[in-house]
């Protein structure tokens, strides 16, 4: 026994030299030189006094309970051992949950596995760090596929700043979606939990959005687990500025209203035009004025009903609809012109669920150079191609003459719609060439008349061509990187550009230099979309979010965060209220801009979405995707129920998907819906292996 309390003695004496250690340790590397020799002084004094036993001010281990926690804390610091130990047990702990809680549970999984590969990584345990990685990976493959293949180029140290992805991890929190009963109990998880390795990363890299009532029972929420920046209430704080989503004052749309408005669809079928009224609308475009307005806001602004009977509600939903003033100067139209689009809006054929548009599918053939982009001119009768050997090449469907006979897309019925065949590199040539670019050129854009057409380079440039000189005009240099994206804004003359350099440029074509700098992605810009009453512009981007700037500002006023990978293509509905945005998993989310949440998330796509495009009238929404399939999406179905704040905890609405149309092999690089309601998408043929 003598022994026994003699052994018990001499490791608390151990103990407490440990303790003394790891604080002068811990005050040392934080730089808390006051505090430790203030420390130093009170443990000199403490040992000075060691005779006066019944004076227990200096003895820094008379808590028990407080001696056992910095202990395990020391301990926690001493090697990688405690990161496997607590992964582990925090695993087993939420996979033998209660089976309501558990969907939520393991959401925490994720970030924790990530942060402790990265933990490791940055200090030095890179073997180590490697070997937790490859063990506990397959946990997270079915959902973070992409985000694994990234990490896994973390090979040292080094790595996590310069790495874009990972550093983005590191400096920025994860967002959990659950419920008030999974919180509280990972909170007593946590506090009985002997791990604070684990406890320190959920602390510092996890933020809980709680909601009341009982856990949601929708494991494929994409708003579950969500990058979210420096801070979700700064996201918040943002989203509660106000916006004008509305219209802009005597737009196309102002005009057909007072002037008659559209044609009825049960007086017209598609592709057919009623010219008997003309004349009198005519004379009544003419007479409204020579105010420029949005070329590409020739659309309606609120859907149809799911019938097309429903003619009286759409011109309601139109008058509903606000009017806002242009922030920028807008250029003046010729008469002629505005006369041609307002009788093409007369036209528009009214689409609905029951009433599906025509669709012509561009396909690229021979690209064996490298088909970066494509880009289809508002009436369809010029198509764009961006290639990686620099080039831009421009095909005038009239100079194609009779369409190919053989049909390339083809939907789930008999109703196959027209295609058209390009060659890149055919015997003769039907195509014009743009030459200037000195990198592969990854986006055009074409103005709204047709007459000019925009490209974006690798070597960090923007030129436009004049589609009747057949010539460069202008190489506007700004972004220091790559530019992935351009696009005119609704009514010409305005441009915006998305770069590498984690900026979006606004630009306007009689300046060289930009008028508007747009920064705070934390990483690329992928995509750029403008509102429709070009106040605002959109941006999609690598870190996950998209974001609303002011025009006139420069300010963001809008984060929509919800997206699990980068975001790839934007889209904004015609009446200007509702946005939708697609990322690289094939997801496709509707975004409501006045409040900043979204809608509703549409599940369909197994590959990256390239291009949307909203129907003419905004009932019908149309995604392109990488799986070589165009999907047409009744938005009315969404957007028209009654928004609850039980959307929150689970019952989100869902857009119906109306009609998958299945390529030839071709993925879907560009769709656009001209002023008509027809649907032109393109894409390059790809050999089946």
């Amino acid at each position: 026994m003598w022994r026994n309390s003699e052994a018990v003695e001499e490791e608390e004496r151990m103990d407490e030299e440990n303790i003394v250690k790891f604080v002068e340790i811990y005050l040392k590397k934080k730089g808390f030189k006051q505090a430790e020799l203030a420390f130093q002084e009170e443990l000199h004094k403490s040992n000075s006094s060691t005779a006066t036993t019944n004076n227990n001010s200096g003895d820094l281990h008379s808590d028990t309970e407080f001696s056992k926690l910095i202990l395990s804390f020391s301990r926690s610091e001493s090697g990688p051992t405690q990161y496997y130990d607590g992964y582990e047990k925090l695993k087993s702990w939420a996979q033998n949950s209660l089976d309501l809680y558990k969907p939520e549970l393991l959401r925490v999984l994720y970030p924790v596995f990530i942060h402790c590969f990265m933990d490791l990584v940055a200090k030095r345990h890179i073997q180590e760090g490697r070997t937790f990685f490859n063990r506990f990976r397959g946990d997270h493959e079915l959902m973070h596929s992409r985000d694994l293949q990234k990490l896994e180029g973390v090979l040292s140290p080094s790595h996590l700043e310069e790495m874009e992805f990972a550093n983005t991890l590191r400096q920025s929190k994860v967002n959990v979606k659950m419920c008030q009963y999974s919180y509280d109990l990972m909170l007593q998880y946590l506090h009985k939990s002997e791990s604070t390795t684990i406890l320190g990363i959920i602390n510092e890299h996890i933020n809980f959005q709680v909601s009341p009532g009982q856990p949601c029972l929708i494991s494929d929420d994409a708003e579950a687990v969500t990058l979210i920046g420096s801070s979700q209430d700064v996201a918040n704080q943002i989203n509660k500025k106000e916006i004008h989503w509305g219209l802009l004052e005597d737009s196309f749309e102002d005009r057909l209203e007072k002037g008659g408005g559209l044609l009825p669809d049960s007086d017209k079928t598609e592709g057919e035009s009623k010219e008997g009224d003309m004349d009198e609308n005519k004379k009544r475009s003419v007479e409204s004025g020579k105010q420029g307005a949005s070329l590409k806001k020739m659309k309606k602004e609120k859907a149809a009903s799911a019938t097309t009977k429903a003619v009286r509600p759409e011109a309601n939903t139109i008058a509903a609809a606000p009017r806002v003033k242009p922030e920028l100067t807008l250029p003046v139209m010729p008469t002629e012109v505005e006369q041609s689009i307002l009788e093409d809006l007369r036209n528009r054929v009214q689409l609905s669920s029951v009433a599906l548009p025509s669709v012509s599918f561009y396909t690229f053939i021979n690209t064996h150079n490298g088909l970066n982009c494509s880009s289809i001119s508002h009436d369809g009768s010029l198509v764009a191609g961006g290639f990686s050997d620099s080039s831009l090449k421009v095909w005038d469907m009239e100079k194609l003459g009779q369409p190919a006979a053989n049909s390339v897309l083809q939907g789930e019925d008999d109703n196959s719609p027209s295609g058209h065949v390009l060659s890149a590199n055919g015997g003769k040539k039907s195509y014009t060439l743009f030459q200037g670019h000195s990198g592969p050129v990854y986006s055009a854009s074409f103005c709204p008349l047709g007459d000019f057409v925009l490209s974006s380079s690798a070597d960090t440039t923007i030129r436009l061509w004049s589609t009747k000189l057949n010539a460069n005009l202008v190489c506007y240099k700004g972004h220091n990187y790559p530019v992935w994206d351009v696009q005119f804004s609704p009514v010409g003359h305005y441009f915006a550009s998305a770069s590498h350099d984690r900026t979006a440029r606004i630009w306007s074509m009689d300046r060289i230099q930009p008028l508007r700098l747009m920064a705070g992605h934390l990483s690329d810009v992928d995509c750029v979309q403008w509102h429709v009453n070009c106040n605002y512009i959109a941006t999609g981007s690598s870190d996950k979010t998209v974001r609303l700037w002011d025009v006139q500002s420069g300010e963001c006023v809008r984060i929509f965060i919800g997206h699990r990978s980068m975001i790839l293509s934007l889209a904004m509905s015609p009446d200007g209220r509702y946005m939708a945005s697609g990322d690289e998993d094939g997801s496709v989310m509707m975004w409501d801009l006045s409040s900043g949440r979204c809608v509703s998330p549409l599940m369909g796509h197994n590959s990256c979405v390239w291009s949307l495009a909203f129907s003419g009238e905004g009932s019908l929404l149309a995604s392109g995707s990488a799986d070589c399939t165009v999907r047409l999406w009744d938005v009315n179905t969404s957007t028209k129920v009654p928004k609850t704040e039980e959307n929150k905890s689970g019952s989100s609405n869902r857009l119906r998907s109306l009609k998958t149309l299945v390529t030839k092999s071709s993925p879907v690089y560009a769709l656009r819906f001209s002023r008509r309601n027809l649907l032109f998408a393109a894409g390059a043929f790809t050999k089946s292996t």
